[in-house]
């Protein structure tokens, strides 16, 4: 049987397990990054709508702050909810900086149909619709949100999230998200009616 190589070995660890080897070897916080360093890019651009680069600035500054923090991770909080709870906070930083200048923070052109895809439909919601033509409708409603309305829809319904793992992301009870998910759709749903859309949330 072949021996596993040290980077084989790294990559089969659990998100807890390397976050044990990063304190003590800063080799191994490698992997870490590499796991999410995608999905929390995405997240970024998604949110801010900001310039690849901007981007891209944000997420080091949110990974040195990973790192300087993992010995006060906390093992019960699962690491994914822990490092979108850092990228959340930074976002929310990086926003009250540029307010100011742009007035808003919208969101990115990328993944607009599948954004409004899983905006328009949970579990308790039938009747969807996958039109081309009203992505940019969509995405145009979304912006007119304030971010806390939509960051808590891009959480739950982009970035799949349980209201357990949002509750960990935006230090709020369970029960407080959830009214800010019914109140967050309740807002999208009036401003969809003005773009006319045919099935808001």
């Amino acid at each position: 049987m072949t021996a596993k190589r040290p980077r084989e070995i790294h990559e089969s660890k659990s998100d807890e397990e390397l976050v044990q080897l990063s304190i003590a070897d800063v080799d191994a916080f490698y992997f870490l990054i590499k796991r999410y360093e995608p999905k929390i890019l995405r997240y970024i651009s998604r949110l801010t709508g900001g310039k690849q680069d901007k981007a891209e600035d944000i997420l080091q500054e949110i990974f040195i702050k990973v790192y300087r923090n993992l010995n006060s991770f906390n093992p019960k909080l699962k690491f994914s909810s822990w490092v979108y709870r850092i990228a959340h906070n930074e976002i929310i930083n990086q926003y009250r900086k540029d307010k100011p200048r742009s007035g808003t923070v919208s969101l990115d052109d990328t993944d607009e149909i599948d954004l409004s895809t899983k905006l328009i439909y949970d579990e308790d919601i039938h009747n969807t619709y996958v039109h081309g033509e009203t992505a940019e409708t969509v995405k145009k409603a979304l912006e007119e949100l304030p971010l806390k309305y939509r960051e808590v829809l891009i959480l739950r319904f982009f970035e799949d999230k349980d209201y357990k793992e949002i509750s960990d992301i935006l230090r709020k009870p369970p029960g407080t998200v959830a009214a800010l998910l019914n109140r967050a759709k309740s807002k999208f749903k009036k401003i969809a009616r003005q773009y006319q859309l045919d099935s808001p949330i």
